[in-house]
């Protein structure tokens, strides 16, 4: 069985150069099955390294990421000549570092933010699939799972203030 994927596509990248390095998710999104998943898990370390800071603070590295990353996955998918291939994955971290902006650092509280952020990104409710559809570029890469990052956040802050 074959971990990692073996579409040409993605050979056209190289985890030697840093754009296309970031864009898959440090390698995340090789994986052969569910790279968006592994992509998500990858944002994890990002996510507790980043999780010492102040919020504000916390909220404005995920801005930055999120703004890099329409240049990061739009190089990426230039490069391969497909626009939004599974294997790119940036997409994900930002939009997991957007859900767990103000969680408790239990493990608890970031397993449901991590599930809810998988649930959105792949039922892809209005407006999120109309956007993945209708949004091209490197924007379009990424605005889909930032959506679904805003969604998780709220469900996640509601669910916290009634518990």
């Amino acid at each position: 069985m074959n971990l990692f994927t073996q579409d040409t596509h993605v050979k056209k990248l190289s985890l030697k150069n840093p754009i296309h390095f970031l864009a898959l998710g440090f390698g995340s999104g090789l994986a052969a099955k569910a790279p968006g998943t592994f992509g998500t898990l990858a944002a994890l370390p990002v996510f507790l390294l980043l999780s010492f800071l102040p919020v504000s603070s916390y909220i404005l590295v995920t801005i930055i990421v999120s703004v890099v990353g329409i240049y990061i996955c739009d190089k990426a998918a230039r490069d391969m000549g497909v626009h939004d291939h599974g294997a790119i994955v940036w997409d994900e971290v930002a939009g997991l570092l957007t859900t767990l902006i103000a969680v408790p650092m239990q493990w608890q509280w970031i397993l449901v933010g991590f599930a809810l952020f998988r649930f959105f990104d792949i039922i892809k409710p209005w407006p999120i699939k109309w956007l993945d559809a209708k949004v091209s570029g490197g924007f379009g890469i990424m605005i889909d799972d930032i959506v679904a990052g805003i969604f998780s956040l709220v469900c996640l802050q509601v669910v916290l203030y009634f518990f």
